[in-house]
């Protein structure tokens, strides 16, 4: 694990001169906790930074992207200072209005600082000399489980390290604790279990450098594979956001994979009662010996090239990013994961937390960081996943022999929509 010193974090806070050197007023566009989280690093950034005025605006996800393009299209036109960008969907925007932002590589953001980031969160935040956002959060995944529910069949987590494994504890929970389900995943509407074993294995719609189709190769047949097992073994059922959130409640799942920053919503929405019963561990892998890493979700903040106050800008940007009193302050406030790898080294992070039976969750969330294998959107992120999540509906209702057979119709489709080929 690569840790870095505290002092590093701060000289990264730092970076763009001194403290009060900047002034006047900025505006953020985020959204829902995102929003809340940037603004609750307000009163540090202004321990440092009294001169700057920060206002963040919550416009709800669709709408920061919706607005966003619409103000790069018209050439800047009308955008914030500091924008809420989600990594997946980034190289849309850099693609198509490379101008609209500004590098921060200009404002003090170098190599050294970048470095301190785990590379999976810069794969789509740079291309070639140009920082186009910084890393914000990230959604190293793992598996949040009801101790009592495992207890009750005799199923000690640390004993799951492969999919087989889960697949097996799942029956034995299923038979244990009536009317309860092993896990939920949004069958009908997302291809997130999909993704997130398919990273886990190195594996993702399109290589990392952009250049051809992937989905089709051997280890994401294999994550499509798992996901087809676990529901003709009827481990897993369709649930979508807010139906796992009341499943969670109800006491009728026994275990939800998602990105870290799912804790906060575990953590704030069940009731009184399940407190100390909740539980994390890794995520289980293909082979014993496999990987147990991956990510869902996360975002970066941006510049606007037109911004009128660039300085203050990347004085704001960087303190709650760039260092470990921004990042921690967010991961305490509202479960906002840092992607900066020295917020390791925080007593929040390996203190054990009264709601998760006093585990040390983000010792063990965090701790995959830099295990977590880069994955590229592409500029064609949405065209691809929309296909897939067609593609992977129709097999597991038995429209395909194989996983082998279903991915490689996604891929030729993916190849048609992008122009982008298939590798060999």
């Amino acid at each position: 694990m690569r840790l870095y010193a505290s002092c590093a974090a701060l000289a990264l806070g730092l970076a763009a001169g001194g403290a009060h050197a900047q002034s006047g007023e900025i505006t953020v566009w985020s959204w829902n906790i995102a929003a809340s989280s940037l603004e609750s690093v307000i009163e540090g950034f202004n321990a440092e930074y009294p001169d700057v005025t920060v206002t963040v605006e919550d416009l709800g996800n669709q709408q920061v992207f919706d607005r966003t393009l619409a103000g790069c299209a018209a050439g800047g036109s009308g955008l914030p200072d500091v924008l809420s960008i989600e990594n997946h969907e980034a190289e849309i925007f850099w693609a198509q209005f490379p101008d609209c932002f500004a590098n921060l590589r200009d404002l003090g953001y170098d190599e050294e600082s970048s470095a301190r980031f785990p590379d999976f969160k810069r794969t789509e935040l740079e291309v070639g000399d140009v920082a186009y956002a910084m890393p914000w959060d990230s959604g190293p995944v793992a598996m949040f489980y009801r101790r009592d529910f495992y207890d009750n069949a005799g199923v000690d987590p640390a004993s799951i390290q492969t999919w087989d494994d889960f697949i097996a504890a799942g029956k034995q929970i299923m038979e244990a604790n009536d009317g309860v389900t092993m896990t939920n995943a949004d069958l009908n509407g997302d291809t997130e279990w999909f993704r997130m074993i398919a990273n886990e294995q190195g594996c993702g719609y399109f290589s990392n450098d952009g250049e051809s189709i992937t989905v089709n190769q051997p280890s994401c047949v294999a994550a499509l594979d798992v996901v087809k097992s676990l529901v003709d073994e009827g481990l897993m059922t369709a649930a979508d956001w807010n139906e796992k959130i009341q499943n969670n409640n109800a006491g009728a799942v026994a275990s939800q994979m998602y990105g870290g920053w799912y804790e906060g919503t575990i953590r704030s929405t069940a009731p009184e009662d399940q407190a100390g019963q909740w539980g994390v561990y890794l995520m289980p892998s293909l082979s014993a010996d496999g990987a147990h890493a991956a990510n869902l979700g996360g975002s970066s903040l941006a510049i606007p090239a037109n911004s009128e106050n660039k300085e203050a800008a990347w004085a704001y940007v960087n303190y709650a990013l760039g260092t470990n009193d921004g990042q921690v302050t967010m991961l305490k406030s509202y479960g906002l994961v840092p992607s900066l790898l020295s917020a390791l080294e925080d007593p929040y992070v390996q203190d054990g937390l009264p709601f998760w039976g006093d585990q040390p969750v983000w010792e063990t969330i965090l701790g995959t960081l830099d295990q977590i294998n880069p994955m590229r959107g592409t500029s064609f992120f949405g065209d691809a996943d929309q296909i897939v999540q067609t593609v992977q509906t129709q097999y597991l209702n038995g429209g395909y022999d194989s996983a082998q057979a279903a991915l490689d119709d996604a891929a030729k489709q993916i190849e048609l929509v992008t122009g982008i080929p298939a590798a060999q």
